[in-house]
């Protein structure tokens, strides 16, 4: 019931002042006032203000909005966990997921055996030579070169 009688009065003062910025010729300035006047008159007609009074004041919103947060709390301990396993962002996990299946070549395959069987080879394979230990970090990279065509 104050909450009611609070909003009413800052409404009414609030229309005043635009009454009296509207007397001073600032008309754009006076319809504002009254816009941002109507605003908490317009809540306590809606029932706004009651509602949040009597959810202020009641233990069993609090205790609700306690669950809330720590459903919040654990949502994000658990993303937190997952970065850093380096389980990445679900972007990062689709692009790793999809780059795993444009991959899937073999060594001597002039085509991927998963994807676009339809497209042919821009150049013959190369004969397959042994490889040492650094240009099997490059295999990936070699992967994505082929999948492009270049």
């Amino acid at each position: 019931m104050i909450a009611e009688t609070v909003c009413s009065a800052v409404a009414a003062a609030g229309l005043g002042i635009a009454a009296v910025t509207a007397y001073r010729k600032r008309f754009l300035a006076a319809a504002r006032i009254a816009a941002y006047a109507l605003v908490p008159l317009g809540l306590v007609m809606t029932g706004v203000v009651e509602w949040a009074a009597d959810t202020a004041f009641s233990p069993t919103a609090w205790a609700g909005f306690a669950v809330l947060g720590g459903a919040w709390a654990l949502f994000m301990t658990t993303r937190a966990v997952e970065r850093r396993r380096g389980g990445g962002t679900r972007k990062e996990r689709r692009a790793a997921a999809r780059s795993a299946q444009a991959g899937a070549v073999a060594p001597t395959a002039s085509a991927p055996s998963l994807g676009q069987g339809a497209r042919p080879a821009s150049r013959p394979a190369a004969p397959a030579a042994p490889r040492a230990a650094a240009s099997e970090d490059f295999s990936d990279i070699e992967a994505i070169l082929k999948k492009h065509g270049i």
